[in-house]
């Protein structure tokens, strides 16, 4: 008798096959449990994003008299500084997120759909004439190889 009790404490309990899966099963649920409630608030503040906040500035100062280019400088300022990207928002994708916001939204821009098409002129300033700056200004203040600045006066 003292053989068979040894030999029931020495025993491991042995597990169904299944078990493995089971686990891996109830992790995916409870990582589904945990990933879907984090993701519901992103989704539901996503009007108060970046791009929101820019196209609120943007219309704001448009619908106050303010020209496209002070506008623009405005909301692209707030937009590149909102942004939790690990890189910089180019003008393009600005233009295109404060598009987005007036059309989605266009009750709370109101009149503000007549000035979305200036963010798309070269001419003017806007995010696509922004993106065809001087390369001084996009590079640091640094001088193009190019440039007409004589040696001296580049590093002095």
């Amino acid at each position: 008798m003292a053989s068979h009790l040894a030999s029931r404490q020495n025993a491991q309990p042995t597990r169904p096959p299944q078990a493995p899966l089971f686990f891996l099963l109830a992790l995916g649920i409870t990582s589904l449990g945990l990933v879907a409630p984090m993701a519901a608030p992103v989704r539901a503040a996503a009007g108060d994003g970046p791009g929101a906040k820019g196209a609120q500035v943007y219309c704001f100062m448009r619908n106050n008299g303010n020209d496209h280019l002070v506008s623009w400088n405005a909301a692209y300022s707030l937009i590149k500084r909102q942004s939790a990207s690990l890189f910089r928002t180019s003008p393009e994708h600005a233009a295109v997120m404060i598009t987005e916001a007036v059309v989605n939204n266009p009750g709370t821009y109101p009149d503000c759909g007549r000035y979305l098409g200036d963010l798309y002129k070269r001419n003017q300033g806007g995010a696509a004439a922004a993106a065809e700056a001087a390369p001084s200004e996009l590079r640091g203040g640094r001088a193009e190889v190019g440039s007409s600045l004589t040696r001296s006066e580049r590093y002095n």
